[in-house]
């Protein structure tokens, strides 16, 4: 794995502490992979349909 640093506004970290405390995922870094996985899945089918 490629580890990079980003600023994420206070809200959603919050939010992903909050899905954390709930045990929904293990950790927030994993909230984090899901999330972006999760909007790559949508924004890339919307492109491979755009570009047929």
């Amino acid at each position: 794995m490629k580890l990079i640093t980003v600023h994420i506004p206070e809200k959603y970290v919050q939010g992903m502490e909050e899905l954390v405390t709930a045990n929904y995922y293990p950790n927030r870094s994993e909230v984090i992979r899901v999330a972006i996985r999760d909007l790559l899945k949508t924004e890339l089918k919307v492109l491979i349909r755009e570009e047929e």
